[in-house]
């Protein structure tokens, strides 16, 4: 019993709360609902029928042209960043520092001496997973650091 609660205690103290997670695209269509002149428009197609077929397809070219910019992958890994890239199918956990041409210049999380290089054909855009602070595991830590507690406070007491 006590081995468990040790290793219980080690898991929980070597736990981090930051996680690598890889960031979504913004979705067209929350954009559309939050703009107000796009609901109007809707609104003035549907009182006049006769216009609906030149204004639909109107309304389709409009939405293809405000679709966001895809975000390079030179936007993506600016200086200083911590984050986690696929690199000839091999992931590596490293700190952004500078862009070199199409080269990227980066350092390992845990060895700032040593430097590597990348070019921007190697990344793989679709992985890159920025180190964020995740909320649920840190309520999870501290539900588990309060329970904890409180079975210690019971066992010293009893």
């Amino acid at each position: 019993m006590r081995k468990n609660l040790y290793l219980i205690i080690i898991l929980c103290s070597l736990t981090s709360c930051y996680t690598y997670q890889v960031k979504k695209p913004a979705d067209p269509a929350t954009d559309s609902k939050q703009d107000p002149k796009k609901n109007n428009t809707a609104l003035a197609n549907a009182a006049s029928p006769q216009m609906n077929g030149a204004r639909a397809a109107s309304q389709n070219l409009n939405a293809v042209q405000q679709a966001p910019a895809p975000i390079s992958i030179q936007e993506k890994l600016a200086a200083g960043k911590n984050v986690k890239i696929e690199v000839d199918n091999k992931s590596y956990k490293v700190i952004v520092d500078r862009w070199e041409g199409d080269s990227l210049v980066v350092h390992p999380v845990r060895n700032a001496k040593k430097n590597m290089k990348f070019h921007k054909n190697q990344i793989n855009s679709e992985k890159i997973a920025e180190k964020r602070f995740s909320q649920p595991i840190a309520d999870i830590l501290t539900v588990t650091a309060y329970a904890a507690i409180g079975v210690g406070i019971y066992l010293l007491v009893r």
